[in-house]
């Protein structure tokens, strides 16, 4: 498998390693390992596993993961310290970015479908939004003229499904 196999994994499936939303903290790090930075701020915590990054909510004692965002951008700083070793082991060396067209083809392939999202404000022009409507997980990718060889790249991919909710 490789890096491609694991962004279409989460573009068309939502979750990371079979951990996804709703998923507690310790769930997460089963997962992924001990390697992460926690932030918490009040009632909020956002973990921060380099190429993972997470958001949980405090609910009643517990701390559902809402949020699951992976950082492909990250990875043209740091391929090797930005991977989680888990995430090393079952997908192998991650390349400092990817295509998007690629992706898209991956995610075809796997029988979903993807769907731009109008920038509807005018506040995203360096950045194309892409969305998945079978797993709710959006694509943001490159589109900034004056940054060569980058644009068409993948810069990240979301799921919130608050997100997802309240737009389909």
């Amino acid at each position: 498998m490789s890096e491609l196999d694991f962004y279409a994994h989460v573009a068309t499936r939502g979750d990371v390693l079979g951990v996804g939303v709703g998923a507690q903290p310790a769930d997460w790090e089963t997962a992924l390992g001990s390697d992460f930075l926690d932030v918490a701020d009040g009632g909020l915590l956002r973990r921060d596993y380099g190429l993972v990054e997470l958001s949980f909510q405090e609910e009643d004692g517990t701390w559902p993961c809402y949020g699951v965002g992976v950082q492909v951008h990250r990875l043209r700083r740091d391929t090797e310290g930005s991977v989680p070793a888990a995430l090393r082991g079952a997908y192998g060396l991650f390349a400092p970015s990817a295509r998007f067209e690629d992706l898209a083809s991956a995610i075809i392939g796997l029988g979903c479908t993807i769907a731009p999202e109008p920038d509807e404000d005018g506040t995203t022009g360096d950045i194309h939004r892409y969305r998945v409507p079978e797993s709710g997980v959006r694509i943001f990718v490159r589109a900034d003229e004056d940054a060569p060889g980058q644009t068409g790249e993948v810069r990240s991919l979301s799921l919130s499904p608050g997100w997802w909710r309240e737009e389909s």
